[in-house]
């Protein structure tokens, strides 16, 4: 495993790989960081050039003012790219990556060879038009005890099955290192156009998702109607996927990549 920072137009960018040949760059949920492929990353990278990196704002990567947006996001990961001379690559995203992924893949077309969407929603007029309705994922507001601690903990404890508390507790850690905008990578997707981007994208496309994620599954049917791409649902796990099923995810990763 090696980590390192590349320069941004909105500062440093962190980012952990492993391997070696045609390049895999991995997108992360929020407000999670590259560790949420911690055991993802060895894995792809026993073929590939396998990179995880830290989304603008989360993490260790650079922490700029203002309101984030998935074209943001896109932004700093196309600069990622463009400093690791990443000329092409496949590209994977979970959830909050995934949806960075579309915007990315839509840009960059055919420098995209391969694309994997893992539980990425498929945002719409209908999801624009009741983001405000949507109740908070991850927000929670500090006090003195300390007790907030606890709710988060207890926000996501449902997506994990007993004995996978080092998974939560790397939530946590990533949470916490941006408590105070944990929501924002919810609020950039759900105001996002993906819908009209969509028809941009030229990479070959497979989503997957896990049978437990039931806010993502759905989207499956959408993304292979809009795309005309493939789908699978995976053999189980829940919203935290790369952490749950890391060998499968791997292997289906590995898989499709090579498919092209």
């Amino acid at each position: 495993m090696r980590k390192g920072y590349v320069p941004s137009r909105f500062g440093q960018l962190h980012y952990a790989e492993c391997g070696a040949g045609e390049p895999v760059l991995m997108l992360h949920q929020t407000p999670r960081s590259w560790t949420e492929y911690l055991e993802v990353l060895p894995l792809v990278g026993a073929g590939y050039r396998a990179i995880a990196m830290d989304t603008l704002g989360f993490g260790a990567s650079a922490k700029p003012e203002g309101p984030h947006s998935i074209e943001r996001f896109a932004d700093a990961a196309e600069d990622l790219a463009d400093e690791l001379g990443l000329d092409r690559f496949h590209l994977v995203g979970h959830h909050t990556g995934g949806v960075i992924a579309v915007e990315l893949a839509a840009r960059l077309q055919d420098r995209v060879a391969s694309l994997v969407l893992s539980a990425t929603p498929f945002i719409d007029d209908e999801k624009r038009r009741t983001a405000a309705e949507r109740k908070p994922v991850d927000h929670v507001d500090p006090v003195p005890d300390g007790s907030h601690l606890l709710d988060l903990w207890n926000h996501r404890r449902g997506f994990y099955e007993v004995g996978q508390e080092a998974a939560l507790t790397r939530f946590m850690v990533d949470a916490l290192t941006v408590l105070d905008r944990v929501e924002d990578g919810h609020v950039a997707v759900r105001t996002y156009e993906m819908d009209r981007r969509l028809p941009d994208i030229t990479a070959r496309t497979l989503a997957v998702c896990a049978p437990g994620d039931h806010y993502s599954l759905p989207s499956l049917e959408k993304f292979a109607a809009a795309l005309g791409c493939e789908t699978r649902v995976l053999s189980g796990g829940h919203v935290p996927l790369p952490e749950q099923l890391p060998g499968e995810l791997a292997q289906v990763v590995r898989d499709w990549a090579a498919a092209g």
